[in-house]
């Protein structure tokens, strides 16, 4: 068999989801397997033997079918909508979020939880995710739903002693994303 028979044959191999369980709004994965796979492509966070994704993650790799969750209270397996149905309980924004993470991933990025004043996402160039530290912070917004031009001069000023790039990420009401990058903002 030569090189592209073998990838041929690779790509028709039926994968089968890696099993994942929530407890209250915590995905997580257990699998040694799953927990290396995961990590290595830049989702979840080790912790105690298992990999927490977060809400955005969890809903990614539900939707591709990387993961099953399975609800431990009641042993019950997930389909996306009540998984988002959870989430959204605990954050409003929880659709919007997903949104920006599924469109930044499918682009190839790996996108990694914000820190702090409205950063949603860490984003790491193609290729560049676990040698690089990420070189944009995005901030998403929701088109109908002001930000304050206070709080984006905030954020940027952070951003910029980060000496790293704000993009943000504006959803319109049909969910399609258009992403501006936003240099120093200076007002007078």
């Amino acid at each position: 068999m030569d090189k592209s028979e073998l990838e041929a044959e690779k790509s028709q191999e039926v994968v089968m989801p890696i099993g994942a369980s929530l407890k209250e709004t915590e995905v997580t994965v257990s699998s040694p397997e799953g927990i290396e796979e995961f990590s290595l492509r830049g989702y979840g966070v080790p912790e105690d033997d298992k990999l927490r994704l977060t809400f955005y993650e969890s809903l990614f790799l539900l939707s591709k079918g990387a993961i099953e969750v399975e609800d431990k209270e009641t042993g019950e397996k997930l389909v996306f909508q009540e998984l988002l149905k959870r989430f959204r309980l605990v954050d409003k924004d929880a659709w919007v979020r997903y949104l920006i993470y599924r469109d930044l991933r499918s682009r190839g990025y790996v996108a990694r939880e914000g820190f702090g004043l409205g950063i949603d996402f860490r984003l790491y160039e193609r290729g560049d995710y676990g040698r690089e530290t990420a070189k944009h912070l995005i901030f998403g917004i929701q088109e109908g739903q002001p930000v304050s031009v206070e709080k984006l001069a905030r954020t940027q000023r952070y951003v910029q002693n980060l000496k790293k790039n704000l993009i943000l990420a504006v959803i319109n009401r049909r969910g399609e994303i258009v992403y501006y990058s936003l240099s120093e903002l200076n007002l007078k």
